[in-house]
């Protein structure tokens, strides 16, 4: 599988994390399936509390009201735009997922009916140097996979680009990022 992120959500998730310090932090990630196997990361949400040095617990009513306002921003496609996974932080440990991620994630493919054909774990941290280190996982059944991250810029036509408060006033499309990644 392959997941694009883009510069603005690389800037805000290490912004995030600078704040949160030595607190686990997390959210939902939310997407654009663009081919077969690849998908782009449209935003996450982001839960401050609920987590300590060595945990995150996510709690979903916290991110009802994001999901809501991506899915009508979408024009409610979910073929296109859906649920992708879920991501937190490991501010003290390596991005390698715990006993737990692995357990958690295996719960939500594995949650009969209702659940999802797949779903992505991403865990973030800051390395020594103060850069964002991620690493992606695919859970489909019971079988997990490494997901490519590619940073990738956004589309102009991004439901889920960030705006401008004028932008938002007189519907003028955000500029794009002052760094390109790619």
């Amino acid at each position: 599988m392959k997941l694009l992120i883009h510069p603005d959500t690389v800037k805000r998730l290490a912004r995030e994390l600078a704040q949160a310090g030595r607190r686990e932090i997390g959210g939902v990630l939310v997407g654009e399936h663009l081919d077969r196997n690849t998908f782009r990361i449209a935003d996450l949400s982001i839960q401050r509390q609920g987590g300590d040095t060595a945990c995150f617990v996510r709690r979903p009513g916290d991110h009802k009201a994001f999901l809501d306002r991506f899915f009508s921003s979408t024009g409610d496609a979910y073929d296109r735009f859906n649920y992708l996974g879920e991501w937190h932080s490991h501010p003290s440990f390596s991005t390698e997922p715990s006993g737990t991620d692995l357990l958690q994630m295996h719960e939500i493919v594995n949650d009969g009916p209702s659940a999802p054909p797949f779903a992505v774990l991403m865990i973030v941290r800051l390395d020594a140097d103060r850069r964002l280190a991620l690493r992606a996982m695919a859970f489909r059944g019971d079988t997990v996979e490494e997901a490519a991250l590619v940073v990738s810029d956004r589309p102009e036509s991004d439901p889920a680009r960030p705006r401008s408060w004028a932008s938002r006033w007189f519907g003028r499309p955000a500029t794009k990022p002052i760094i390109r990644f790619i």
